[in-house]
């Protein structure tokens, strides 16, 4: 079960570099190409090359913001429980979901454990892809944000966080996913 009132961990290093509000800014239009990466797969135990998926299938990041193993975002929460429920919907379409989160490698073990995590959860505690991707921040960790890739790697669709659609829904993604 998780608890709203466990704070341990949450004061760190990764907190205070997320501290000051960034806006999201990315400015990577349609059929444009995304930044290369390479993060641990915390569920399957391997490392994801970003470019591996080009020219095999269409991938959706969805960059999500957990700020320790105990502490979600209640903006997120709810979307990554939507992801993970409808994660074969994706597959059924020939889509791969990678999922980016800021926790290090054990709390994202145990956020895997904990929500039965299906797709790849990618782990980036030094939030440098959070970065290259200009998802912004806020009061210690990155915003959330989705990013539809077609079978090249180009941009199809993408969405930043807002107080008024914080996260696109499952339904819109998998519009833009075929």
């Amino acid at each position: 079960m998780l608890t709203s009132t466990d704070f341990r961990g949450l004061i760190n290093g990764r907190f205070f570099n997320n501290f000051v509000p960034i806006p999201a800014t990315n400015k990577l239009t349609i059929n444009q190409k995304t930044p290369e990466f390479l993060l641990p797969d915390i569920k399957n135990k391997t490392t994801v090359r970003l470019s591996d998926y080009h020219n095999q299938k269409p991938i959706l990041l969805a960059f999500t913001r957990i700020f320790t193993e105990k502490q979600y975002c209640p903006l997120c929460y709810p979307h990554i429980i939507e992801l993970n429920d409808n994660y074969e919907r994706f597959v059924e379409k020939g889509v791969e979901v990678l999922m980016i989160v800021s926790t290090d490698t054990q709390q994202s073990r145990q956020v895997a454990k904990d929500l039965g995590i299906k797709m790849p959860l990618l782990s980036n505690p030094s939030c440098d892809v959070f970065r290259n991707y200009r998802v912004g921040q806020a009061l210690g960790a990155p915003l959330p944000a989705q990013y539809v890739l077609d079978r090249e790697g180009r941009l199809r669709y993408k969405h930043l966080f807002s107080f008024l659609e914080p996260n696109a829904s499952v339904e819109k993604l998998l519009g833009y996913c075929c």
